[in-house]
């Protein structure tokens, strides 16, 4: 007797929907998975063998093969438990299920037939729905997930006996009686949710402003401008002035994700294990913020079977690395390539896996090891050397000091409360939603949207300088030694500040105001310098 059902497991962040073939042949009693499956779908012959007799059914006594297609794919994960048993109760002839060919099984069994929740459900639904199935049965835990892909049908359920009509017997297979497979009452109503987004919590609605932040205002204008840009920042200065306050105030002045890039944001975090089902769509860009004792695995992901790391779960949204120095010199060396190629390819014997990692690096760092390396602080005075210094900054190497667009001194605020009005993150926000939505307007044929994207001839394109502009940014670029890498990001920045006039000419203002963010660039050179 043969059967086949449908499963799914995950492949990177992306769903791979799995053909569950069950043969039960005359022999003795035992049963094998095949289909290159990991420990843990080995281990569910058990789980299945408990679940179908605690449910009041018979475990075939034969020759039970369960085959996972494609073979050339190793399967990891406890989501084929449901369709192996029901495939099981099929095949056997205990229970009849019309519309199986039509479905999406996918869920982990507890011994008594419970139903347990399983991470990745988001995308693999996603790709059942690509492939034309009509519905897809889960845990109920797994509902509110896989209720936020649209055109396809969500059956929860919390017990296997479920899937049973009322009027069924239990034990219909030992009278010669073949259950039916009902659906109608396990349908999930998406409308029982408590609404399909991501909803702001008190502390993104009242605890968080940049007005909380005394003074800082040109601290606060390079916040403004790396928002509107997607651009990478990096502040430095002394303890004390408001560095890791004013950077974890960032995602207030960001626009939501578009839909596109709530979705495959979601698929990410559920991928990881890390989506709640109260969540719903993540509308919210995410804000990473990990310790300095970070493995590189950990940063950008990987494991036997590769899971995202941080710059994947921070995808279109924030990374940020406090006490940049502070991290190993090789962590943040991984860093490189997915700057650039705003993607992550982690390679293994059996296959090659590819996390998206388009992010915004957010960083801060004492000057030195001490922190007060130039501060004028009344009472604090530097103790480092000018060796120990150059040996601190040393393990950011260059390379990655060019990706970083904005490097910003913070000083002591010499502003009180009381002597001004701060900034508050609802006038920021509406300068980056200004700009942000010229740069829509500007790139909505092309295949990004964020001025930091520009590249090659798009960039000569919509950053052209005047005469003026140019041989001001080309005598900077002489003076300071800095590289092409650094002169193009100068003009994605030069453009930004435009957008943010709304200007639709680089002015040399525009440069200038660029080229004085680099500040970490000059202090190098001056260090390297004074070392010699």
């Amino acid at each position: 007797m043969y059967g086949k059902l449908h499963s799914a497991c995950l492949h990177g962040i992306d769903g791979v929907v799995i053909q569950v073939e069950v043969d039960l042949a005359n022999g003795l009693p035992q049963t094998a998975i095949i289909g290159l499956p990991d420990s843990s779908i080995r281990e569910s012959v058990e789980r299945v063998r408990a679940a179908i007799k605690n449910c009041g059914f018979t475990y075939p006594l034969k020759r039970v093969t369960i085959n996972l297609a494609p073979a050339n794919l190793r399967k990891v994960g406890s989501s084929f438990d449901l369709a192996i048993a029901v495939g099981i109760l099929l095949t056997s002839e205990q229970w009849t299920f019309t519309d199986a060919g039509r479905m999406l099984i996918v869920g982990e069994l507890a011994l008594d037939g419970a139903l347990r929740p399983v991470t990745g459900v988001l995308p693999m639904v996603e790709q059942a729905k690509k492939e034309g199935f009509t519905g897809v049965v889960l845990p109920l835990e797994n509902a509110p997930e896989a209720a936020l892909i649209g055109g396809i049908e969500v059956y929860g359920l919390q017990h296997l006996k479920e899937l049973v009509q009322d009027g069924n017997d239990p034990n219909g297979a030992m009278g010669n009686l073949m259950a039916d497979v009902s659906l109608s009452k396990l349908r999930y109503d998406k409308s029982s949710q408590s609404g399909g987004t991501q909803h702001e919590s008190p502390q993104d609605t009242q605890l968080e402003d940049y007005t909380d932040v005394i003074g800082q205002q040109h601290i606060k204008r390079a916040l403004t401008i790396a928002a509107a840009g997607m651009h990478n920042i990096l502040l430095i200065g002394p303890p004390g002035t408001g560095k890791t306050m004013l950077m974890k105030r960032l995602p207030t002045i960001l626009p939501p994700l578009a839909d596109q890039e709530a979705l495959t944001t979601t698929k990410i975090f559920s991928a990881a294990g890390k989506l709640k089902s109260s969540d719903g769509l993540m509308t919210k860009r995410p804000f990473r913020s990990p310790h300095h004792t970070i493995s590189a695995g950990g940063l950008i992901g990987g494991g036997t079977i590769p899971k995202p790391g941080e710059v994947s779960l921070a995808h279109k949204g924030i990374l940020f690395l406090d006490e940049l120095p502070e991290f190993s010199r090789h962590v943040l060396e991984v860093l490189r390539q997915p700057l650039e190629d705003r993607e992550v390819t982690i390679s293994r014997a059996r296959a090659v896996f590819t996390f998206p990692a388009h992010f915004m690096l957010a960083c801060s760092m004492n000057p030195c090891p001490c922190g007060y390396y130039g501060s004028d602080h009344p009472h604090q005075r530097c103790t480092c050397s000018v060796t120990r210094i150059a040996q601190y900054r040393a393990k950011i190497s260059g390379p990655l000091m060019d990706r970083i667009d904005l490097q910003v001194d913070v000083p002591r605020p010499r502003e009180w409360p009381g002597s001004f009005t701060p900034i508050s993150s609802q006038q920021m926000r509406d300068q980056v939603y200004a700009a942000q939505a010229i740069q829509l307007e500007r790139y909505h044929r092309l295949p990004f949207c964020w001025n930091s994207e520009l590249f090659g001839s798009f960039l000569r394109k919509h950053a052209l300088l005047d005469k003026d502009s140019a041989e001001l940014l080309q005598a900077t670029i002489d003076t300071l030694g800095l590289s092409m890498r650094a002169y193009d990001r100068i003009l994605k920045l030069a453009r930004t500040i435009a957008d943010l006039e709304a200007s639709q000419e680089i002015h040399s203002r525009h440069v200038a105001e660029a080229i004085q963010y680099r500040q970490l660039d000059r202090q190098h050179i001056a260090t390297e310098e004074t070392s010699r």
